[in-house]
């Protein structure tokens, strides 16, 4: 886990690249009396009704709507994103905390069991503070995956946010608080990375809910398995979008150009490499090199930009870095790739052809706006060069046959699969892969049993007793 020093929690504006507000890194102290006030509120948290909770976070779903320009903007300053984009994620978490609490109670309903003696059922309960990790690519959404279900059944938590949207960070707790939640059952950690190890190993955290990089993600499940502890692991991913030929070429294009410019391509389930049946190879790739010329890169506060800064300068670095490493080792710059002279964290989004397993570029993620291009026979070469991944998180199919496009979907190794639609998100849809994506789900049902001790209780008497 990376180390840093107490200048780090601070916001630098993508767009101007200036410095704009600065929060103290807390202190081994600070960092005890959270978690000390965080175990002892879940004591009475897990008392609480259902409803009562629900009441809660129903009211936090209202504020998100009727502040949605004030957090989408607070957005767009610590990270880039565009406006309408950060907009449209402070609904979508709107929508999330409506959803856990408005199913919580039957999601979390006693489960009965079928036995020949007596009776028996599955009691889901609370378990004691989770610690959940997230980065920046989406400020609030990274949080209300896991603050939603997990406030809702009863658990407690504490957030060590990405150390470079501390505002963002501060604003979802003063907005729980603001809401009616009691304090100290969701606070804010502003630490580095390198005292995530410590806080995992403390007795008073019970789990971890982390995403971010394979190489974070494995520190973070070392950490967690060495103590007992369980955890959910979403890492990121190199998602295939597969063309097939009997695709509708230009809602192909406009899927993979919106998918791969959404966030500046700073997604994990951003459709990474493009692959496509070479019978429309030609008009696909025309398309998209049409699309991406004409998109406007600039302002993300300005309506019509549809190209955003990267979060920060070391993120297009890092992106331009492997662009230039892809051209050096022969790829084929068809566009783009270039940094742009003018403030702010800016590049032209890339085209890339003739990718070869031999490059470094064919086996990494790419976290930016960078098209990967590859034609390919037939169906068959389409799924083994999808599966031809360390990653398994997301995942498109384009055909214009339902039953060839779900057959195609059941052979490619990842967690979720979308069939004429990038990989999206919503309340009720599970989220989370497989291989070094990582584990666990969130969202939907599964996401609110993650942290739950699903404890069986058994009626019977001894005479009848197994």
């Amino acid at each position: 886990m990376s180390t840093q020093n107490k200048s780090n929690i601070k916001t630098i504006n993508p767009t101007t690249g200036k410095e704009e507000k600065v929060f103290d890194v807390m202190s081994a102290t600070e960092i005890d009396q959270i978690l000390t006030k965080a175990d002892a509120a879940f004591d009475g948290w897990k008392r609480t009704s259902i409803s009562e909770r629900a009441k809660i976070i129903h009211k936090v779903a209202e504020t998100f709507r009727a502040r949605k320009e004030e957090l989408g903007a607070l957005i767009t300053r610590e990270m880039g994103k565009l406006l309408k984009e950060g907009i449209g994620e402070v609904l979508l978490c709107a929508d999330i905390f409506d959803f856990y609490a408005t199913n919580a109670a039957s999601l979390l309903a006693d489960e009965k069991i079928e036995t020949p003696f007596g009776e028996a059922f599955i009691s889901k309960e609370p378990i004691g503070v989770i610690l959940s990790v997230q980065p920046w690519n989406f400020p609030f959404y990274q949080i209300t995956r896991s603050a939603g279900p997990n406030l809702m059944a009863g658990n407690t938590m504490v957030l060590k946010h990405a150390s470079n949207i501390p505002q963002c960070a501060q604003i979802m707790e003063d907005i729980f608080i603001e809401c009616g939640l009691p304090v100290n059952v969701y606070t804010n950690l502003f630490v580095p990375g390198s005292q995530i190890e410590k806080i995992i190993a403390d007795p008073r955290v019970k789990g971890v809910a982390f995403t971010g990089s394979e190489f974070a993600g494995a520190s973070v499940a070392e950490a967690a398995g060495r103590h007992i502890k369980k955890t959910t692991l979403e890492l990121g991913g190199s998602d295939a979008f597969i063309v097939l030929e009997d695709a509708d070429v230009k809602k192909a294009i406009r899927g993979a150009v919106e998918g791969r410019l959404w966030n500046a391509g700073q997604v994990c389930v951003s459709p990474k490499r493009l692959i496509v049946n070479k019978n429309v190879a030609d008009e696909f790739i025309a398309g998209v090199v049409e699309a991406v010329k004409a998109a406007k890169i600039g302002d993300p506060l300005e309506a019509d930009t549809q190209v955003a800064p990267l979060s920060s300068e070391r993120a297009r670095e890092d992106v331009l870095g492997q662009v230039q490493k892809a051209v050096e080792q022969g790829v084929t710059l068809v566009h783009g790739g270039k940094k742009l002279d003018r403030d702010g964290w800016f590049m032209e989004p890339a085209i890339l052809t003739g990718i070869t397993k031999e490059m470094d570029i064919y086996s990494q993620e790419v976290f930016g706006p960078v098209f990967m291009i590859y034609v390919v026979e037939n169906d068959a070469e389409a799924i083994a060069l999808a599966n031809d991944t360390p990653y398994g998180l997301g995942g498109s199919v384009f055909t214009e046959n339902k039953e060839h496009g779900i057959a195609v979907a059941r052979e490619i190794v990842t967690g979720m699969v979308y069939i004429n639609h990038v990989t999206g998100i919503a309340p009720e849809l599970p989220f989370g892969g497989t291989k070094l994506s990582g584990y666990g789900r969130e969202q939907a049902k599964y996401g609110i049993h993650e942290f739950v001790n699903e404890k069986l209780i058994r009626v019977t008497d001894i005479d009848n007793a197994y």
